[in-house]
């Protein structure tokens, strides 16, 4: 059994979900700025989560679901997901971003499951409030190796695939860590770098293993 865990933003997506959300509240600007400080390791997740989602309040559901299902993937998603399956494979994304995100984005591209958060809503409006299974620095670290343990895969035979500070966690539990179009701070965890929008670069790299 191999596994393979990809990031969300900014890596099998095109971008982050939360600044496309803040643009709908023309707040872009804002969040990104938290979301920068975030990635780059400046600002606890935690509390980087927190405050963006508080700003999100007010938005519609129905909104985050439209633009959720609108959201551009990578590059080279798609074929990269089925070239590891062919090859043998599970595939998992982790994200401290969003299940309204991950969600349709997996299940067209096929990914075996996704882990994310939660966007609370009362009536159709959100609250601003989030919860869920990727809401520290650490929670990305404390379930690859849940998944190792339930699947039977070594850390020798896991494969992590990220870009920012976040990701850091799930790298310490993987032989090939892949940081792509990644900050600094994620890059000197590296096995491997991609520093371009190709996707498909991966599978280079694990033709190598």
């Amino acid at each position: 059994m191999k596994l393979a865990v990809f990031d969300f933003d900014s890596t099998l997506m095109d971008g982050e979900t939360i600044d496309f959300l803040a643009a709908a509240l023309n707040l872009e600007g804002e969040v990104a700025a938290i979301t920068r400080e975030a990635m780059e390791g400046r600002l606890d997740f935690f509390n980087a989560l927190q405050k963006r989602t508080k700003l999100l309040r007010g938005l519609e559901k129905s909104k985050v679901d439209e633009i959720c299902a609108k959201l551009p993937l990578i590059y080279g998603a798609k074929e990269t997901i089925d070239g590891l399956k062919q090859r043998g494979y599970r595939v998992v994304c982790f994200s401290g971003g969003f299940r309204s995100a991950t969600k349709p984005a997996c299940e067209y591209l096929g990914i075996d499951a996704d882990f994310a958060n939660t966007l609370y809503d009362e009536d159709g409006i959100l609250t601003g409030e989030v919860g869920g299974e990727m809401m520290f620095g650490s929670s990305k670290g404390e379930m690859i190796q849940r998944l190792q343990k339930l699947l039977g895969v070594t850390q020798a035979n896991s494969i992590v695939v990220g870009d920012g500070a976040n990701d850091l966690s799930m790298f310490a539990y993987a032989k090939t860590k892949i940081a792509f179009c990644a900050k600094p701070i994620l890059k000197q965890a590296a096995s491997h770098t991609i520093d371009e929008k190709d996707l498909t670069k991966v599978l280079d790299i694990v033709d190598t293993l």
